[in-house]
């Protein structure tokens, strides 16, 4: 007999990270079901370029979830009345939303329980971010420890897992991993304010992150700026 295949659920943005993450995901033999939340984020045009990115990546699924954070607000992605940052802030920047990794991380758990998976895929980075502190390994341990004492399949004993498989990267080895699994980077839309056709600013900070990111590892940026 087969031995059965492991699922898991990938959390998919459309970005960058997340896109390698399902390449790694996938090569590691997992089932993928790429899951992408529709929050109320002004770049909402990422979704389509998650949509793409599951496709040419082979998931068995994707599916889009919607939760509206504009009604809490608080963000720069999600508050239209708060700007965008296009230059270097100290602390964390306003493009952190207040327990979006919480959050999609819970929507992620309750689609791995009803899928029968153990097995969860997030891109949080913990190296060349923009110092949000859900992207953090503390933050995914907790977060493993409480999917496995608020669940049914948790207390019956099918643990679940939490993997950050890019904690530790820089985006210049992220981008490396993701070019040897063979991602198609022009597919991936990383920018926080990008226009409907999937134009990236070039100056906010997410854009400065992915472009140092290609220059440091010495590959073809392949993103279309609005701004060279």
């Amino acid at each position: 007999m087969d031995k059965q295949v492991r699922k898991a659920v990938i959390l998919l943005s459309g970005g960058l990270d997340s896109a390698t993450v399902l390449a790694m995901a996938r090569s590691r033999g997992f089932e993928c079901h790429a899951l992408s939340i529709r929050y109320g984020q002004r770049h909402v045009v990422e979704l389509h370029a998650a949509t793409a990115i599951a496709r040419v990546l082979g998931a068995a699924d994707h599916r889009v979830v919607a939760v509206d954070l504009n009604a809490i607000g608080g963000s720069a992605l999600t508050d239209p009345g708060i700007p965008v940052p296009e230059a270097p802030v100290d602390g964390i920047p306003p493009t952190y939303v207040p327990a979006r990794n919480s959050l999609f991380l819970s929507i992620a758990l309750g689609y791995a329980e009803t899928l029968g998976a153990q097995d969860i895929f997030i891109g949080a980075n913990a190296v060349d971010y923009s110092g949000y502190p859900d992207c953090r390994p503390a933050f995914i341990a907790a977060f493993e420890q409480l999917a496995n004492v608020a669940t049914k399949a948790g207390i019956e004993g099918r643990k679940f897992h939490i993997h950050a498989p890019l904690i530790d990267l820089s985006k210049a080895d992220i981008i490396r991993e993701g070019i040897r699994l063979g991602v198609d980077y022009s597919l991936t839309l990383s920018c926080y304010q990008a226009d409907a056709e999937g134009r990236a600013c070039g100056r906010c900070d997410s854009c400065r992150l992915r472009r140092q990111g290609f220059i440091d590892a010495g590959v073809l940026d392949p993103t279309c700026y609005l701004l060279s």
